[in-house]
């Protein structure tokens, strides 16, 4: 009798675990092939996808961010994609509150929703929130600025490095972004910018389940390599001309877009600009299993392991 309680008490504990809210995030590098899984999934528990893809938010840009195509956005319901303009403000903050109110919709009529993401920072903040900072004043974002124009970005590393020693160490100092707002908030708050980390946060109201796709160095280099070959022959030298005009908004300043832009510039030959879009995509693939694989969390399959395999673990 006592055997049959604990079997029904263990059947009564899964079915709650399983009606609970749950977000399962499809990780991994550039071009392994989240968004076909990603659909699968989502198509199997017949809900929708949030894509946390930073570049795939704009829409002025579809072939260099490879956008998923009509088929795909028509098999499942897809949200934040190309839902904003390159000439709009958007933060990973704004990503987060537009993210967590599309979440809360999808689970007032199913308890299982998809996230597809390549940018760590953005499924990071949906999964676990963001670090507060203290407000930047307008004098010293116009004063931080006027050093990045006139000085360039090693100069900003070099104040970053003094005022922040520990984040200097471990922040990408080739992305402007990054390494303005830490100097920004260093500058504001008399305070180092990684003080400001890893604080405690509110948790979420659902479960995050993280899977992981992987493969060899020599395979993402190859599939990177046939996939911006492949954007070449489908129009990428002409979207990128497209927004040339406005080359120096924030959101062109990536890979597929900045190399074409020095070609169309007269400074680089096209063979050359596009061999740069392949190596700096293979740069930004190892940052992102960098990012990812300090994550214990998460669950990795093979790129070619199927979306029952894959089930299986999750349920």
């Amino acid at each position: 009798m006592l055997l049959i309680a604990t079997f029904v008490d263990k059947l009564l504990m899964m079915n709650d675990k399983m009606m609970s809210n749950k977000l399962i995030a499809i990780i991994g590098p550039t071009a392994i092939g989240k968004t076909a899984m990603g659909i699968q999934l989502a198509q199997h528990f017949k809900t929708e996808i949030i894509s946390a893809d930073s570049r795939q938010f704009y829409k002025e840009m579809t072939i260099g961010t490879a956008v998923p195509n009509k088929e795909e956005l028509t098999a499942v319901k897809h949200h934040c994609i190309q839902h904003i303009s390159i000439h709009e403000a958007y933060s990973v903050g704004d990503f987060e509150k537009e993210a967590l109110q599309i979440l809360n919709r999808i689970f007032k009529k199913n308890n299982i929703a998809i996230m597809v993401g390549g940018s760590g920072l953005y499924v990071d903040a949906v999964c676990k929130g963001l670090d507060v900072f203290p407000k930047v004043t307008p004098e010293v974002k116009a004063t931080v600025l006027k050093i990045y124009e006139s000085e360039g970005l090693a100069a900003l590393s070099q104040i970053l490095k003094e005022k922040d020693p520990k984040y200097y160490e471990k922040v990408a100092l080739q992305n402007p972004q990054r390494v303005i707002r830490a100097v920004e908030v260093c500058l504001s708050s008399g305070q180092a910018f990684s003080s400001f980390l890893n604080k405690e946060k509110e948790k979420r109201p659902f479960e995050v389940v993280k899977i992981g796709l992987h493969a060899n160095r020599q395979i993402i280099y190859d599939r990177i390599n046939l996939r911006v070959d492949l954007m070449i022959q489908n129009g990428l030298i002409e979207e990128a001309k497209s927004v040339y005009p406005n080359k120096q908004l924030n959101a062109l300043n990536t890979v597929g877009y900045k190399e074409l832009f020095k070609y169309f510039d007269g400074e680089w030959e096209l063979d050359f600009a596009v061999s740069e879009i392949k190596k700096n995509t293979r740069r930004f693939a190892k940052r992102q299993l960098t990012w990812y694989r300090k994550d214990e969390t998460v669950t990795w399959f093979n790129y070619q392991d199927s979306s029952n395999k894959i089930l299986e673990q999750i349920l």
